[in-house]
């Protein structure tokens, strides 16, 4: 009898961690609609100026603030917390589009705009830890790495044609003057994805709580305070946040403006991106697995770095050649970038401490994500109303700050290799 149930939990894990892989993948396809590009188009139709539309493209990076809170849920079981927050979520982000589809003021919709994409990022990031804690606890410790590869493998390559045909789909719509139809759609599709989504979290299985020695908020704050590891990757994960949130929020905007690419255009770059993203995953954690983690993130930056100097040299006239190479490049190093920043907090944080570990670290590189975003915003309204021309040389926004996006990744290589690696290979 105690065979048989060890067999059904072997086969309920399975299925739970083939749940995890479908609810990443339906996760990403919602926030690709809501970010980048799409995000843009909105932002422009509802008249939000470039600079804000940048800070609003950064609030991913500051909802990461708000996984502080959840330290303050110290309940073992998340389950029904993670359903029902994610639901409330995801109708905030189908709202996004249901906006500028309503009557009214234009600064009216602008701030209910505002509001709706803040409190989604909010709620998300709450949530965030709690679920990535219960979902990575049904996937073997000793084989994080490759299910994380392929988990990012398999959303991405759902990405791919549906990143194309919602493109193609409001290109369509607005070249026919009714980009109001293409909202709707993207409404639309973005509610079936939110049941789909729900559907994956409610069949994945939740582990019986271990007994741990309960802490406060105030304890467990100082006890991964007090972890070198965990600092350590606060410190990387943080260069590498302020060398993108510099200067991506702003590429969205820079693409179908100054540049004029079509969104179809977008997304098939976009697509190769992914493609390349596919193919070197598992090479990278291959790697990882034969050398470290932290190996694999310093050389991802440098790669990062060889990117991003591709944007600087993007103009109207360079511009496809220059991001379909920025988004090649850029999948090659982010591939070995994204996914350690979990695997290593797991690999240093204690089992019970991972949730709030993970909730300390993205709270605070997304704050200075933000902040980079917040401080370059000035810059890019000063250069735009300009006429494109910074200290007299003629330069577009995104060139000009994209330039220390490049330096600060090198400087992450660097930390990585000379400080990093020494701690933890200690």
């Amino acid at each position: 009898m105690i065979k048989k149930t060890h067999i059904l939990d072997d086969k309920a894990m399975k299925r739970s961690q083939l749940m995890y892989i479908f609810e990443a993948a339906l996760e990403y396809l919602i926030s690709i609609l809501v970010s980048g590009s799409f995000l843009a188009t909105i932002t422009k139709e509802l008249g939000i100026p470039d600079s804000l539309t940048g800070i609003l493209s950064s609030i991913v990076s500051l909802g990461c603030l708000f996984q502080l809170s959840s330290m303050l849920y110290r309940k073992a079981r998340v389950k029904r917390l993670v359903v029902t927050i994610s639901i409330i979520n995801q109708l905030l982000f189908m709202a996004l589009y249901v906006i500028p589809l309503l009557g009214g003021h234009k600064p009216v919709k602008i701030t209910a705009f505002v509001i709706a994409i803040v409190s989604a990022y909010a709620l998300y990031y709450f949530v965030h830890p709690k679920k990535i804690s219960w979902l990575m606890s049904l996937v073997d410790d000793k084989k994080r790495g490759v299910f994380t590869a392929n988990k990012e493998r398999f959303s991405l390559l759902t990405g791919i044609g549906f990143s194309f045909g919602m493109g193609a789909l409001i290109d369509y719509f607005s070249e026919q003057g009714q980009l109001r139809i293409a909202f709707a759609i993207c409404a639309v599709v973005i509610s079936v994805l939110m049941v789909l989504h729900t559907l994956t979290m409610l069949f994945a299985v939740e582990k019986e709580p271990q007994t741990t020695e309960e802490h406060s908020f105030r304890d467990s704050l100082k006890q991964l305070l007090r972890n070198k590891k965990i600092l350590s990757v606060t410190a990387v994960f943080t260069l590498y946040y302020v060398s993108n949130y510099i200067s991506i929020p702003y590429y969205g905007t820079y693409l179908n403006g100054e540049l004029g690419l079509s969104l179809k255009y977008i997304s098939a770059i976009g697509i190769c991106g992914n493609i390349v993203y596919i193919l070197i995953a598992q090479l990278w954690g291959r790697y990882a697995d034969k050398t470290s983690f932290a190996s694999m993130v310093e050389k991802g930056f440098l790669v990062v770095a060889l990117s991003q100097l591709c944007v600087v040299f993007a103009n109207p006239e360079t511009g496809e050649v220059m991001f379909l190479l920025y988004y090649i490049f850029n999948a090659i190093g982010v591939a070995g970038v994204n996914s350690a920043l979990i695997n290593m907090v797991f690999d240093y944080a204690p089992p019970e401490q991972r949730a709030d570990s993970l909730a300390v670290v993205q709270a605070i590189i997304g704050l200075a994500g933000f902040l980079a975003t917040l401080c370059v915003s000035p810059l890019v309204a000063y250069i735009q109303a300009n006429g494109n021309v910074f200290l007299g040389i003629p330069i577009y926004a995104q060139q000009l700050i994209t330039i220390p996006s490049v330096i600060i990744s090198v400087i992450g290589s660097l930390f990585v290799r000379f400080v990093f690696r020494k701690k933890t290979e200690r």
